[in-house]
């Protein structure tokens, strides 16, 4: 009679069986499909490049000998390179003086703006690049911090959850001070972008990507690998070392045909706000030479909604038919413009 019922049970249960593991199927083939469209829960790494868990081992003794970068007379040591109160200014002619806030913020909660956003303000693939834009878009974008209006989908990318602080933090004086700085600064070449199918392995670390060690190649996908030109100039904040960053071949061609023309009604053509060569409009910001995981971020965060206020609620139609594909090739070619 087991048997007999084990037979009646299988014969039972195997459309549902079946049913179940077309259902699997077409959920996974949906999630797929959505990550494909730009709509994925999750993400991608490598723009929002997170810092793995410290392992708790103990760090190592500090290393007091001084630091020197080629072009430059300065000395530093690793203590005060890592000093987030305190910008280690390799070139302090190459800009105009910094203000108080901008060279040393203020303590125990305001870091120096200088030290992410570096003192040329050309920043680094996990922050913005301040150098040259409007100062009332600048207090604009710290006021959206302040009040949640501008997050990040990745709410373990440090780099933008500290800007709420920063925001919060900061002072009406200081604001002033730090966007009339950074608004006077140059925009200058900074990002190398090569077209490529095999790219450096990376991996993350002081929340960029890094070359790994032993050095090897692998596919890139559909990446963007932004890396430093000098990690070692990198890491001793020299403002004078850029980056490359590696994007998917046929991604200019493409990411041109999208920003210029919106490739048939998928996006609005970008020049139509941020102007001529991509370069701003009034209090729009510009778009060319700018890093290019940056800009994916910011085109992921605006379909997602991390991005609410007036001006980024604009940003929702141009972004609403992007892929992840499409937001990859638009800030391949935004990067490579001369700024």
């Amino acid at each position: 009679m087991r048997r007999l019922a084990a037979v009646v049970c299988s014969a039972r249960c195997a459309p549902r069986r079946l049913f179940l593991t077309g259902l699997l199927a077409f959920l996974l083939v949906q999630g797929l499909n959505a990550w494909s469209q730009g709509g994925a829960v999750q993400p991608p790494y490598w723009a929002y490049a997170v810092d793995p868990p410290s392992d708790g081992s103990s760090p190592a003794a500090p290393d007091n000998s001084p630091q020197h970068i080629p072009g430059s007379n300065a000395e530093f040591t690793l203590a005060q390179i890592h000093d987030l109160f305190e910008v280690p200014d390799w070139h302090p002619d190459a800009h105009p003086v910094m203000p108080e806030v901008v060279a040393l913020g203020r303590k125990p909660g305001l870091f120096a703006c200088g030290y992410c956003h570096l003192p040329n303000g050309l920043g680094r693939p996990e922050n913005a690049s301040l150098a040259g834009l409007p100062a009332s878009y600048i207090m604009r974008q710290l006021e959206d911090f302040k009040t949640g209006r501008r997050r990040s989908s990745e709410p373990k990318h440090l780099p933008s959850t500290n800007m709420a602080l920063v925001g919060r933090e900061a002072t009406d004086q200081e604001v002033q001070a730090a966007a009339a700085y950074f608004s006077r600064l140059k925009r200058l070449p900074w990002i190398r972008v090569v077209e490529s199918s095999t790219v450096p392995a990376t991996h993350v670390a002081g929340w960029m990507l890094v070359p790994s060690s032993p050095a090897a190649t692998e596919p890139i996908g559909q990446r963007i690998i932004e890396t430093p030109e000098n990690l070692e100039r990198t890491e001793l904040r020299d403002d004078s070392s850029g980056f490359v960053a590696y994007v998917p071949e046929g991604s200019l061609n493409r990411g041109k045909s999208l920003a210029t023309t919106g490739d048939g009604g998928k996006t609005v053509g970008c020049a139509k706000c941020h102007g001529p060569g991509l370069r701003g409009s009034g209090s729009v910001p510009p778009l060319a030479g700018r890093s290019p995981s940056y800009i994916v971020r910011q085109l992921f965060d605006f379909h997602n909604g991390a991005r609410t206020s007036a001006l980024a609620l604009q940003m929702r139609k141009p972004v609403a038919k992007l892929t992840l594909d499409d937001m990859i090739a638009i800030a391949a070619y935004t990067a490579s413009l001369r700024p």
